[in-house]
């Protein structure tokens, strides 16, 4: 029998927002004090009603229009009832028959819809004296979920939607997203030939994504070859056992009794300016990615990295904008692209790794790094050096010509003095000289480096290769 796997997908994130989604508490997610961002509406008092928060209603119909989505002209919130530790008000104030986004789309998979709801607290459990805490600082959070059609066969599939949806609500600025830190949740729908579905619930990484789909895909087929029936159940991810473990049976929507929130009224979603919404989304990472590949001759593996990451894209943007101005032949831009993206994926991003800076925060700004660069293209700092130089940057902030300067980095030129030194080095190495003269090729890149040390990292690779093959002949 042909097993197809089908997929569909639940994905949660907290939004950035000032305070939470009913209530004026703050949306604080570095907040280490337990139960410190908390008032009698995210802690569901007796009489305490709820407001709207505007930003977070902006924010999802911004990733509506990101989709292609449609913005429901008349949306709602609903209460979903359930009793769990972590909510507080014994039920979770979502969105139900009329969601703010229907319809959309994401690397060919379709989305069915996307709403707004508060997120639940945070259950802290203690195995020493087998207890558990609630924190409530989460409790009410802004929380977008978006619902796909089941359009995804693969666990690989999965993952590249989820991270190009990551990168999207980061573009838009709506969102972190970031899993490690619970900010973004996956739960998949999975199924063979479109029969039984099992629920994957709350996945926070990518890797156990991949892995927890995969392996439920193979215990599904595995069962169904056995004649054993699959169950309709919640189930979550052992990462210590490597396994799937049934949770609880599925819910269906009637088991949360779902219905109107009567402390908020239904609202027009035209009372908020739905076309300066559209306007303010900028370039998406796909059409980032189109142009990068034909301005800047990147490959895919290159663009994918500052892709993505939209502060450094940013920085790189603005980099090569200042190195145009430095350096106006074609061909010597188009290297001086390259480098710039080199030394700042490579050398500057190593140097921000190992003092845990971000680019908010860095010395050197855009100008200074295509400096640097327009100097290595021109010839007067060699890649050696250029190193050097891009750390004194990195700790000082100052421009690399002034570094050069002072320092006395500048590449030595000077004909007459690159000849003593290469004479110099041919008398000391008879033997390399020999071995070029036999044909040894590796015995020139030799010499070079022999010249290169003696000059301390200044002298022209290229120029001090011209005069050695002169000085052979």
């Amino acid at each position: 029998m042909d097993y197809k796997p089908t997929i569909g997908l639940e994905i949660h994130a907290e939004l950035k927002t000032r305070t939470k989604m009913f209530c004026d508490s703050l949306n604080d997610p570095n907040e280490k004090h337990p139960n410190e961002n908390v008032c009698p509406v995210c802690l569901g008092h007796p009489g305490a009603l709820p407001t709207i928060n505007k930003q977070a209603v902006e924010h999802v119909i911004k990733v509506g229009f990101a989709l292609g989505g449609k913005i429901n002209p008349i949306t709602k919130f609903d209460r979903k009832n359930y009793f769990y530790p972590d909510l507080p008000k014994g039920y979770q104030i979502s969105q139900y028959d009329q969601p703010l986004v229907v319809g959309g789309e994401l690397n060919g998979v379709r989305v069915r819809r996307v709403h707004l709801e508060e997120d639940t607290g945070t259950l802290i459990h203690d195995n020493k004296d087998n207890s558990s805490l609630v924190d409530f600082n989460r409790a009410s959070v802004p929380l977008m979920e978006l619902v796909t059609e089941p359009d995804l066969k693969s666990a690989e599939e999965v993952t590249a939607f989820a991270r190009e949806l990551q990168l999207i609500l980061r573009y838009l600025g709506v969102a972190d997203a970031d899993m490690e830190k619970g900010q973004m949740r996956i739960e998949a729908n999975v199924s063979i030939n479109m029969g039984t579905k099992t629920e994957l619930k709350n996945i926070n990484s990518f890797r156990f994504a991949k892995d927890a789909i995969e392996y439920e895909i193979k215990r599904q087929i595995e069962d169904l070859e056995k004649g054993v029936e699959i169950r309709q159940e919640t189930r979550g991810w052992d990462e210590a056992k490597r396994k799937t473990v049934s949770q609880r049976s599925k819910e269906e929507a009637h088991d949360y009794r779902y219905f109107p929130e009567p402390d908020l009224p239904p609202f027009e979603t035209n009372v908020f300016d739905l076309e300066a919404l559209k306007d303010s989304i900028t370039e998406l990472p796909a059409q980032k990615r189109a142009r990068f590949a034909k301005e800047y001759k990147l490959d895919d593996k290159q663009i994918e990295i500052l892709v993505g990451s939209p502060d450094m894209a940013n920085y790189f943007e603005e980099a090569i904008s200042e190195l145009r101005a430095m350096i106006t032949k074609p061909t010597v831009l188009s290297s001086g692209a390259i480098a710039t993206y080199h030394y700042l994926t490579s050398d500057l991003r190593g140097l921000m790794n190992e003092s845990d800076t971000g680019f908010a925060d860095i010395k050197i700004d855009p100008e200074h790094l295509a400096h640097l660069v327009s100097l290595i293209e021109k010839g007067k700092i060699g890649s050696r050096q250029a190193k050097d130089v891009l750390k004194k940057m990195f700790d000082t902030g100052l421009d690399p010509e002034d570094i050069i300067k002072s320092e006395g980095l500048e590449t030595v030129s000077d004909s007459g003095e690159l000849e003593k030194v290469v004479k110099e080095i041919l008398e000391k190495n008879p033997k390399a000289v020999e071995d070029y003269k036999k044909g040894k090729a590796a015995s020139m890149q030799f010499l070079i480096g022999q010249a290169m040390g003696r000059l301390k990292g200044r002298g022209n690779p290229a120029t001090l290769k011209e005069i050695f093959e002169k000085e052979l002949k």
